[in-house]
């Protein structure tokens, strides 16, 4: 059998339509948008299009989306942005402990920056508890910012009740919905969100572009000068081809998703019957909410062996898959995530995250399985 790709939460294959909507204009267009003769003005029209159409996909006005370089600058310039914004309004924040690391370490300087930042825990399934946030809100709280699903483990959080108490008590709002976009139905308008945070290459789009929402009335102050563009709040000349493969995965993405989760669903319970029948139903641990997940995400632990040794034996044998973060799989530190949500030592140290998406089969699944099952035996003698 060919490789299999199950690390889709990391990185995902550039869907052939966003590709050739990217061709088209690398080819065919080649003027900056801040220009004012004809190729500028053709430049400006791909991206003010490509802009109305993520928009109305996306469920906001077209003037509260900033395209950024992807969902890390997106994450730094909702937070370092806003709270300077607000400069003297307060100085307090809170977050989740199990955030992606473009928030957690961002948050660390706003800690070095003299801010006071509250991490807030979850539970053994890596979920929030609203009633933990209310307990963490100040006179001074200013922004909390809590990821709608996790990378690691999949847990999806009770966004829309975090946005109500924080709507209630006149705090911005904002969500790292980056693994979340394509597999929930998100609406920038309905949900009491102030900022979103998004990314393309997530959802079959190209690496190296995203974008942040900022609700209408809410400035955030730039994080990169040089240029007017996206109303100052982000300079520099627009990725042009990027931004149109960005439309395209977006459109792609929500015109889809009803057959895509079906798809990672089944995927999913393949591959979780299968392990049944490989090792037992005792030899693995799902880690994350059972109720409350991102379908193409399952983090599981197996007992007894180690990730590191897993992951290995996996990709020799044309598997790939992950510890979790993309950020974070290089070094052998445990993840974040999985010590916030207290795991037992076994499961702590024997996790792998498999994450699906487009080109996967349920015949990949099987063999997933079953070659799982081979490492196991081998590595338990």
């Amino acid at each position: 059998m060919k490789s299999i790709y199950l690390d889709h939460a990391a990185s995902t294959p550039v869907h052939p339509e966003v590709a050739q909507r990217m061709m088209n204009v690398m080819t065919g267009q080649y003027g900056n948008a801040s220009s004012v003769h004809a190729f500028g003005r053709e430049a400006k029209k791909i991206i003010s299009g490509a802009r109305d159409q993520i928009a109305a996909l996306l469920g906001c006005q077209s003037d509260e989306l900033v395209f950024t370089a992807g969902g890390t600058e997106s994450d730094n310039l909702a937070i370092l942005g806003m709270l300077e914004s607000l400069g003297t309004k307060g100085k307090h924040v809170i977050t989740s402990a199990i955030e992606h690391h473009a928030v957690i370490h961002t948050c660390h300087e706003l800690e070095r920056q003299g801010c006071e930042v509250t991490y807030v825990p979850v539970d053994s399934t890596g979920r929030v508890s609203v009633e933990d946030i209310v307990g963490a809100i100040k006179d001074n709280t200013v922004l909390v910012t809590i990821m709608y699903g996790n990378n690691e483990v999949g847990t999806v959080q009770p966004i829309a009740e975090i946005g109500e108490v924080c709507r209630s008590r006149g705090i911005v709002f904002h969500s790292d919905a980056v693994q979340a976009l394509g597999s929930e139905a998100i609406s920038c308008r309905d949900l009491p969100v102030d900022m979103w945070s998004f990314s393309a290459h997530k959802i079959n789009g190209p690496q190296g572009v995203g974008a942040l929402v900022v609700r209408r009335g809410l400035s955030v102050s730039p994080r990169l000068f040089g240029g007017l563009q996206e109303k100052k709040r982000r300079a520099g000349t627009e990725n042009m081809a990027g931004i149109a493969g960005f439309a395209a995965a977006v459109e792609l993405a929500v015109r889809n998703m009803e057959q895509r989760i079906q798809h990672y669903s089944g995927l999913r319970s393949t591959l979780l019957q299968g392990l049944r029948q490989e090792i037992g139903e005792d030899s693995f641990v799902i880690n994350g909410n059972l109720d409350h997940y991102l379908p193409h995400i399952l983090n599981i632990s197996f007992p007894g062996s180690n990730t590191e040794s897993m992951l290995m034996n996996l990709d020799m044998e044309g598997i790939a898959a992950a510890s979790g973060s993309a950020c974070t799989s290089g070094s052998l530190e445990v993840s974040h995530v999985l010590q916030s949500m207290k795991l037992s030592d076994p499961v702590l140290r024997s996790a792998i995250r498999f994450s699906f998406g487009l080109g996967n089969t349920t015949q990949e699944m099987e063999y997933t399985a079953q070659k799982i099952g081979t490492i196991l035996n081998r590595l338990r003698k």
